[in-house]
């Protein structure tokens, strides 16, 4: 490979959550073990060198005073998703947000009132939770479901029923799916569009994981499902989940209806805070060239294998935790019911145990299953073979 995926990085002192911080209330690694970070979405990979050397070359010239967005960004974003995703974006069509929840919270402030009921598919992100009920809004769950092979799903019934039955207006999607994996087929989408349609409901669309697609599935953009869904879709996109640049802040929408646009703006507006940083803006533009489009293609072949193997193994090894393979992200999401109950622990034991071998994953029943847990295999491949390892041995079949 071109560039280096393999190295294990040291993160420690260096503004890192995933290498400095441990999720689970009174877990400790045992002496003896290093700590793998595998819980908040975040890559433990070196990213694309065109980054830091776009950064570096603006902060060499030593003014950072007020300025305008550059030509060169929105071409570096028109051209990513003609490229990447096969669609038509424009330029008037992009805005900048403060981070994809920051974009949801505009979204919710512009196109509802306080206590209004929010349609989303559960599992919930937790941002969206969060955003959500920060803002006073109420939050009305459509489950999606697991089919006989292990597929999640969505029910659109359901997803109609509730949108009648709660009198919602706006709905928030999430293409590709966190926490479970699914990239939604255009047919998929195309049926959630229409009851979205049926309903006259406005659409936010999160999109933050829309290039990072393995073991050749394809991400299809809500807005090119059709006309309609393009002029009622508020779709929220960002390199920092790609390029793992969370840390820089900076996210953007696309909005091709002229009306959602301009409220949009306004709302944002308001608060006087949703400017784009000099930063943020040379790290788009490094990310979104020909070399973060090589680097892009060589990480989804390292992501696809981390997860092939992982999945493969807690399949085999791992009797009573259930999961689907993702297609997207690079998060796995265990379902650890039978083996709970099976071997009578508690899933505050299961995830302290995890962690005392150095195992740091992620608490998962926030996002609203009971017995779940979030696993990130943004790792280099070693590490996702020690983790397993580790857990095998020490945790899911410990002697």
């Amino acid at each position: 490979m071109k560039f280096d995926f393999e190295s294990i990085i040291d993160r420690t002192g260096k503004d890192s959550s995933a290498a400095n911080v441990i999720p689970i209330p009174g877990a400790t690694v045992k002496e003896g073990f290093s700590k793998i970070p595998m819980w908040v979405a975040d890559m433990n990979f070196a990213t694309a060198p065109t980054i830091p050397e776009a950064m570096i070359k603006r902060a060499e010239h030593p003014l950072y005073g007020y300025f305008p967005i550059s030509d060169e960004y929105y071409d570096a974003i028109i051209k990513w998703h003609a490229d990447r995703h096969h669609a038509t974006v424009t330029k008037e069509a992009i805005g900048y947000e403060n981070g994809v929840l920051g974009g949801v919270a505009t979204a919710l402030q512009a196109f509802t009132a306080p206590g209004e009921p929010i349609l989303i598919h559960s599992p919930t992100y937790i941002g969206f939770t969060g955003t959500i009920t920060n803002n006073g809004r109420k939050i009305v769950h459509s489950e999606l479901y697991r089919d006989e092979e292990g597929v999640w799903r969505m029910d659109y019934e359901d997803m109609d029923k509730k949108i009648k039955e709660n009198h919602i207006h706006v709905c928030i999607f999430c293409n590709p799916h966190n926490p479970c994996g699914r990239v939604w087929t255009r047919e998929e989408i195309e049926k959630a569009m229409e009851v979205y349609k049926n309903n006259n409901c406005i659409v936010i669309s999160d999109e933050i994981w829309a290039d990072l697609v393995m073991n050749g599935n394809v991400q299809t953009p809500t807005q090119e499902i059709s006309e309609d869904a393009k002029m009622r879709t508020i779709a929220l996109y960002a390199p920092s989940k790609t390029f793992n640049l969370a840390g820089l802040v900076g996210s953007y929408h696309v909005i091709f209806n002229k009306y959602l646009r301009e409220r949009m703006d306004k709302v944002a507006s308001l608060s006087h805070y949703n400017s784009i940083n000099v930063m943020s803006m040379h790290a788009l533009v490094g990310a979104y060239s020909e070399t973060g489009r090589e680097w892009v293609d060589e990480l989804l072949e390292v992501l696809s294998s981390n997860v092939n193997y992982a999945y493969d193994y807690i399949c085999k090894n791992f009797k009573g935790v259930k999961l689907a393979k993702p297609e997207g992200t690079y998060m796995l999401y265990l379902d650890c019911e039978e083996w709970c109950k099976e071997h009578n622990m508690s899933m505050d034991d299961l995830l302290k145990a995890g962690v005392a071998v150095g195992v740091i994953w992620q608490d998962g029943r926030p996002f609203n299953r009971p017995f779940a847990i979030r696993v990130n295999l943004a790792v280099p491949h070693s590490r996702v073979i020690d983790a397993m390892d580790r857990l095998d041995k020490y945790v899911f079949n410990a002697k």
